[in-house]
């Protein structure tokens, strides 16, 4: 049997290019080798999205990009983290094995902190309680799947490190192995995508080229990426330029091997390279946006499958439950 890898996503914004190269692309990889389950984290986002119509239309145009991006529910187990409520049972039985010095090391609330005592505020200004037990919400969703691996960035790795670190808890106070100890599974060739100003491509940079842009929004904002002052005769090193390095993404290998030659050669300006990269762009991203499109045109069929996705979670999810209420002595 196929091992398990889990992947959540959190509904935090406007899926982009950057999310798509960095994420989506190889989750769908790795769905191919691994028994994928893919989760809308909608509570996780409920720690930053107040408005309730934000992080409705969030969640599912998160949701329907990953189905025009590729994902295949009848594949791979997609649903929203919301329905499944064995996830906050299971947190709850996670916080009574949870060291209350492991929370205070969490990454995100050593930052909040910092930042407090930067501007001369109380330690834990503006610091909720869902941010403070966010790693237990993330260990009982690893953990509430047996999950193998959990893919991640190198500097996401604590979050897995800790849900390791609370199932042995568990498994040592009841001397059996209740929760299977999940791993990071590190992902190292992930494409670090430049955004309009050169940075990585990032929503709190406001540098990003939305995913499903529609064709005029994204030749414009194709034609907005900063540029240095080189001549239209001058040759001009490709690995040096976003442009460049964007167009690689989307390009054949052909096509980015005659371009390359057309930068060095000179006699190619900003504005002809802002053209190439825009039709290799739309021409990958069109069938995208199409699927998008259709996806949020049916409402009602988006949320009946991921519905559908949850009654499939509910069942492996109810029988970790099960387990652990048994060995609890809440049966």
């Amino acid at each position: 049997m196929k091992k398990i890898a889990l992947t959540g996503i959190k509904p935090t914004g406007i899926l982009h290019i950057g999310n798509y190269f960095g994420a989506i692309k190889p989750a769908l990889e790795l769905a191919k080798e691994y028994d994928a389950r893919y989760f809308i984290a909608d509570y996780h986002a409920l720690n930053t999205v107040k408005d309730p119509d934000e992080l409705r239309d969030n969640i599912r145009r998160v949701a329907a990009g990953w189905l025009a991006a590729g994902l295949n529910p009848k594949e791979t187990i997609f649903y929203r983290q919301s329905s499944v409520p064995e996830t906050f049972e299971l947190t709850t039985i996670l916080m009574a094995f949870t060291a209350k010095g492991l929370m205070n090391r969490a990454h995100a609330y050593k930052a909040a902190v910092q930042d407090n005592l930067d501007k001369q505020n109380d330690p834990d200004a503006g610091i909720n309680m869902g941010l403070y037990t966010y790693p237990v919400l993330m260990a009982a969703d690893i953990l509430l799947f047996d999950s193998h691996i959990v893919p991640v960035g190198r500097d996401q790795t604590q979050h897995v490190e800790m849900a390791h670190d609370i199932a042995q808890a568990v498994n040592f106070n009841y001397k059996a192995e209740l929760l299977r100890l999940p791993e990071a599974s590190i992902q190292e060739q992930v494409a670090v995508v430049p955004g309009l100003d050169g940075r990585k491509m990032s929503k709190s940079y406001g540098n990003t080229i939305p995913l499903f842009a529609p064709e005029k929004e994204l030749r414009k904002l194709v034609m907005r990426i900063v540029t240095n002052s080189q001549a239209v005769e001058e040759p001009k090193d490709p690995e040096a330029s976003q442009i460049y390095l964007l167009y690689k993404l989307f390009a054949s290998p052909e096509e980015r091997q005659t371009l390359a030659v057309r930068y060095r050669a000179g006699g190619m300006g900003w504005g002809a390279a802002k053209e190439e990269l825009f039709r290799v762009m739309n021409r990958e991203l069109t069938p995208l946006r199409e699927r998008f499109d259709a996806i949020m045109a049916d409402i009602p069929a988006l949320d009946a499958l991921l519905a559908e996705g949850a009654e499939k979670a509910r069942d492996i999810a109810g029988a970790t439950v099960a387990r652990l209420r048994k060995a609890i002595g809440i049966d």
